[in-house]
């Protein structure tokens, strides 16, 4: 049955024409539209978080506002929320709608004696301390990319909606003086793709179980009509941030079109010499996701389309090696945020990453059947590797050495990753750094990483994950779903550094996902074979007692449980979709 309702959807799309324009259209205008994937509902607000008059002078029936209602306005309703302004008082009051979401607002109001529109102030936030704040300042909140602070007018017995951002707060201020405005509703617009989640996580810890949906949910709210970096800012198909996301949508969603979508995009906007987002580090990262996604769901179709390109790109890779075998790339040289300023952290990571390119693009090669070109990439790659940087002393460059095998695994976890505890991380590298602690083997390690770092988020009130987090900020720092009180530091608005500094900070950024897809692999110990065609399972349980859940295959969902038994050794239950083979 599974099987068959993608047809039975497909034919009533044939037969009835849903998703088409209405027939009155004609066909001319089948040229000129552009379907959203996107679905929208309408959420009510979970709480009243502060507002700026507690009596009936300026804001009454303030609870009517958490009442789910029904969208609809009416001439006869009483005991609607109200909010009443003379010279002396501008009321607001401040919503929670209680998870991040993408979208706007959506503002009914009722009948009032003055048909004049009325202009209320909105301020979107993906914090408090974010809502609260004006354009500008030492904090730096932004209208940059999307806006979320301004004005707008709403209609008299009529709806209002607008907004096109990331939040979880808004602030809404009467902007006038006289005012006597009467709401039904104000409800926010969430816009998501709606897909189910093939994939799950569970185990006796719910710290990491919170984490794995965390990370699944950061990723589906960027996946918009491209799969963007953040939903609030940039908004951009930002080829190395799609990394970590992609692994993600490969553990959770499973092979899904955004993915192609979006490289093609960063392919076709970016025609070779250029590097694509202008860093040359993306052009690799851009060959290693379709080493990534070829591996997982083996669409040799797909890879067959990205020949030309691929063979280009790494042609022109091929030449910025020097003839001691040192990477020598132009463009912006950039692993992430934290290493920018440190020249030879880059130099090393990106001396990794050339040699994972072309291992990855000789093995494409092999898949595609040009087995000259194989041998072509793979002896660039063994010519890179005799260059081994010495000074690795970030994280990032670190982690990138040992996956690439210039250094020994064990012992850069045990030097550095490891290193005061999760100082110096960033969310982005973050993943590959726990990806070099599993090829260390300490997976014990590792999960305490992603409880005290990722979940160091979550216990300042986070519901997706950031584009950057330093955990030397939390000391006196308040939670980003409070307000601040005036002896504490606020994480959103006080810190951040180079692009994220204040509440610029993007509070949902996909690239911090990295949990999601490396808990489902390592721990559930799921390994994806030959294309998709075989799954080897090979669990690490660390310190865990039981952990249990599926993987989205080629050929259905695959679900795995795993109990520890009193002697260490561990219990595997393996239920797989038929035509899977599965290696235990």
């Amino acid at each position: 049955m599974k099987n068959v309702l993608p047809l039975l959807i497909a034919l009533l799309y044939l037969q009835f024409g849903f998703g088409q324009l209405p027939p009155v259209f004609g066909e001319e205008y089948n040229d000129k539209v552009q379907h959203s994937e996107m679905i929208k509902t309408y959420l009510t607000p979970q709480r009243i978080v502060w507002q700026s008059d507690d009596s009936n002078e300026s804001m009454q029936n303030v609870e009517s506002l958490l009442k789910k209602g029904n969208g609809q306005v009416a001439v006869n309703e009483e005991n609607l929320f109200r909010l009443i302004s003379t010279a002396d008082k501008k009321p607001a009051i401040l919503l929670d709608y209680g998870k991040q979401i993408h979208g706007g607002i959506k503002i009914s109001a009722g009948i009032r004696a003055d048909k004049t529109p009325v202009k209320l102030r909105l301020r979107f936030g993906e914090s408090v301390g974010e809502a609260m704040s004006d354009i500008g300042g030492k904090q730096n909140a932004t209208n940059e990319h999307s806006l979320r602070d301004f004005i707008i007018e709403v209609p008299w017995l009529g709806s209002v909606e607008v907004g096109e951002t990331g939040f979880r707060f808004l602030r809404v201020d009467v902007v006038d003086a006289g005012i006597d405005l009467p709401m039904k509703s104000i409800e926010a617009a969430f816009v998501y793709r709606d897909i189910p989640y093939l994939g799950s996580f569970e185990s006796n810890d719910e710290r990491l179980n919170e984490i794995w949906i965390t990370g699944a949910y950061t990723v589906q709210l960027n996946m918009q009509n491209f799969l963007w970096d953040g939903i609030k800012r940039d908004r951009l198909v930002w080829v190395g941030d799609m990394h970590p996301e992609v692994m993600t949508i490969n553990t959770v969603f499973g092979n899904h079109e955004i993915v192609n979508k979006s490289l093609d995009l960063a392919r076709d906007q970016h025609p070779l010499p250029q590097w694509m987002n202008g860093i040359s580090s993306y052009s690799m990262w851009w060959l290693l996701i379709h080493k990534n996604i070829y591996d997982y769901h083996g669409d040799l179709a797909y890879l067959k389309e990205q020949e030309t390109y691929m063979i280009g790109l790494l042609d022109q890779l091929s030449t910025f090696i020097d003839k001691d075998n040192k990477e020598i790339l132009n463009g912006h040289r950039f692993l992430d945020w934290p290493t920018s300023e440190k020249p030879e952290a880059i130099h090393a990571g990106l001396q990794a990453m050339m040699v994972m390119t072309f291992e990855a693009g000789s093995e494409m090669m092999a898949n595609l059947g040009k087995n000259d070109l194989k041998l072509k990439y793979e002896k660039v790659a063994k010519q890179l590797k005799k260059h081994r940087p010495k000074d690795i002393t970030t994280k990032q460059a670190a982690s990138l050495m040992a996956l690439a095998n210039l250094h020994d695994a064990e012992k850069v976890n045990k030097e550095i990753l490891t290193k005061d505890g999760v100082q110096r991380m960033s969310t982005f590298y973050g993943y590959y750094i726990l990806e070099a602690m599993a090829k260390a083997k300490d997976y014990n390690g590792a999960l305490r990483v992603i409880r005290d770092y990722w979940g160091g988020m979550l216990d300042l009130g986070a519901t997706t994950f950031w584009e950057d987090f330093d955990v030397l900020d939390v000391a006196n720092s308040g939670r980003i779903d409070e307000l601040i009180p005036a002896n504490n530091f606020d994480i959103h608005g006080d810190f951040g550094e180079y692009c994220y500094v204040g509440y610029r900070h993007s509070l949902c950024h996909g690239w911090a996902s990295g949990p999601t897809s490396w808990l489902s692999q390592h721990v559930l110990g799921i390994n994806v074979l030959e294309g998709g065609e075989k799954i080897k399972i090979e669990p690490h349980l660390g310190d865990l007692e039981w952990a249990k859940g599926s993987f989205p295959t080629k050929y259905g969902v695959l679900k795995v449980s795993h109990k520890k038994n009193a002697d260490g050794t561990i219990k595997t239950e393996i239920d797989a979709p038929e035509g899977l083979t599965v290696i235990n």
